[in-house]
């Protein structure tokens, strides 16, 4: 195999270092000058010579090709110089979400065995107290606690003859990212480097992204795409592990600041961003484009961002970190119908497939599949289980192969692989696909299943209703269904009054609806609990727990009282 040929992610960045050495690849922001952020610049040219100096050391630490390797790193210039290091040595950087709880991240780390740990102190000092989980590391390499620490001098340039990148085939382990295990334990998926070369291309097709544009990547590991897309990375003010307390004033203030073009980020931190812009009549007129993704996108959200960025537009890509992307939306589609169809129940327009995908609804299945010709594909508008297959769908789970079998459906006649993602939805007459709900979160009632999507914005178009989730209520050993709202005033849920009130108001909600018409127990609580990753998606079989399990208080309600 050729240089040339090599699918290695990494290689991208020594190209853009030679057809763009000047062009600003990496801003790190390093506190305030006057009235505006002071950053750390580094052009193509000197983050192409800093990863070179990072897999230097790596290297030289005993870091080999196929090492598992840990990365406990804040996110900032030595997160990317690091991961991209580990990359071109072929070595798999490990990397797991910091905000899931101590338990569970140190069952992550004992699970995926890594044999190297690169970390800040605080990391390495861990290492060393939770040896048990620790156990497999032999090499500790040692990164400063600071977002702007780099090895190589200003306006050092990769050394002449080095070509960067180890050469790697398609097919070859590149890296494991954890799930952020919102509906069950987190999973360690194995991702090649031609999956993450597909990625590179299909995002910068989809999107029509092009080199020199402005990336505010507002969750970590979206960073590493810029580079590799030619686009100038401004590393946001934001805690990783806490998104959602982000200041959205200081995130405005860099997109403004630096012209930001483009930016991922959750629903949750997209709707704080957009209610302060709205608060202060502020606008975002260099946003061509907003990926908004990690849980569906509330209707309002997409109105107000149309109001928040006059010269661009929002898309929101459905997928998972099994498969991702699948299918994307804009809001011109959205605004244009689809959510009138999702506040009337339908579920969540997540658009069409993209061309290199191949997306089915089949009849949901319990347990694993042997091939996909043992599986029945649902009609036109029917509810199924969601599964796909393309150049980005990873092939398996790290050392868990019942979930893997239980997760992926071989496909002989092709010799490929779908992977089950877990969610219901359909396909619609135009080739559109919604989304209903997780699977493990349907609720089943005595007049048929229920589905988060098709429940929770009925009620969410309360005014008073920030967020609303579907759960099971057992009564004297049968199962109904119950919905818990997270009030836009979190102080009301300790006014009985007042939730007395307002589940008769949206018990005359679930009347107007055939399919909630059975729904009258409310609960209030102050927060939803949410996913560590987005702090967007819900934690429903908490919620389950906790109306079943813990003394919630619930409101019957009859809007005739």
């Amino acid at each position: 195999m050729t240089a040339d040929a090599s699918a290695n992610i990494a290689r991208h960045l020594v190209l853009q270092a030679a057809a763009q050495p000047a062009q600003a690849a990496l801003k790190v922001p390093r506190g305030r000058r006057g009235d505006r952020i002071d950053y750390l610049v580094l052009s193509y040219a000197e983050l192409s010579a800093e990863v070179a100096a990072w897999r230097e050391r790596l290297s030289a630490a005993g870091v080999r090709p196929g090492d598992r390797t840990l990365v406990m790193v804040r996110q900032g210039l030595p997160l990317i110089a690091v991961v991209f290091a580990l990359f071109e040595l072929g070595a798999l950087p490990v990397v797991i979400d910091p905000g899931m709880g101590r338990k569970a991240f140190l069952r992550c780390v004992a699970h995926s065995r890594p044999c190297a740990l690169v970390g800040i102190p605080l990391a390495r000092f861990a290492s060393w107290i939770f040896r048990s989980a620790f156990r497999s590391v032999e090499v500790r390499v040692a990164v400063p606690g600071t977002t702007t620490a780099r090895l190589a001098p200003s306006g050092a340039r990769r050394p002449a003859g080095d070509r960067g990148a180890r050469v790697c085939a398609a097919a070859e382990p590149a890296a494991i990212l954890f799930t952020s295990g919102s509906t069950g334990a987190p999973k360690g998926v194995v991702y090649t480097h031609g999956q993450f070369d597909a990625q590179v291309r299909l995002i910068r097709e989809t999107y029509g992204i092009e080199p020199g544009e402005v990336d505010l990547p507002l969750l970590p590991l979206f960073a590493l795409f810029a580079p590799a897309l030619g686009m100038t990375v401004v590393v946001p003010e934001i805690d990783p592990s806490r998104p959602a307390q982000a200041d959205p004033a200081k995130l405005v203030q860099a997109i403004r600041q630096e012209g930001v073009t483009t930016s991922f980020g959750s629903p949750t931190l997209w709707g704080n961003l957009a209610a302060h812009c709205l608060r202060t009549k502020t606008t975002l007129p260099s946003l061509r484009r907003v990926l908004c993704a990690g849980a569906p996108v509330p209707p309002g959200l997409w109105q107000a961002m149309r109001e928040v960025m006059p010269n661009g537009e929002m898309h929101s890509p459905y997928g998972a970190t099994e498969a991702l992307p699948v299918s994307t939306i804009s809001g011109e589609e959205v605004l244009g119908g689809t959510a009138a169809d999702t506040l009337q129940g339908a579920g969540v327009c997540v658009g069409r497939p993209l061309g290199a995908n191949a997306v089915r609804v089949i009849a949901p299945v319990e347990g694993p599949v042997a091939d996909i010709a043992q599986t029945h594909e649902a009609a036109v508008n029917e509810i199924g289980e969601i599964i796909v297959r393309g150049p980005t769908v990873t092939l398996e789970y790290d050392g868990l192969p019942e979930a893997t079998a239980g997760a992926k459906i071989p496909d002989a006649a092709r010799g490929e692989v779908w992977h089950r993602m877990g969610d219901l939805g359909f396909l619609d007459a135009w080739g559109r696909l919604w989304f209903a709900g997780r699977k493990v979160e349907a609720v089943e009632t005595a007049r048929g299943p229920l589905f988060p999507a098709q429940v929770e914005p009925i009620f969410e178009a309360h005014a008073e209703v920030r967020r609303a989730a579907l759960v099971k209520l057992l009564v004297g050993g049968r199962a109904r269904p119950a919905i818990v709202v997270e009030p836009d005033d979190p102080t009301k849920v300790d006014s009985g009054d007042h939730c007395r009130r307002l589940a008769r108001e949206l018990r005359a909600l679930a009347l107007a609806h055939v399919h909630t018409s059975a729904l009258k127990s409310f609960y209030f609580r102050k927060q939803l609990p949410v996913d560590v990753r987005h702090n967007a998606k819900i934690h429903r079989l908490t919620l389950t727990r906790w109306v079943n399990e813990e003394g919630a208080v619930g409101f019957e309600s009859d809007p005739k009282r």
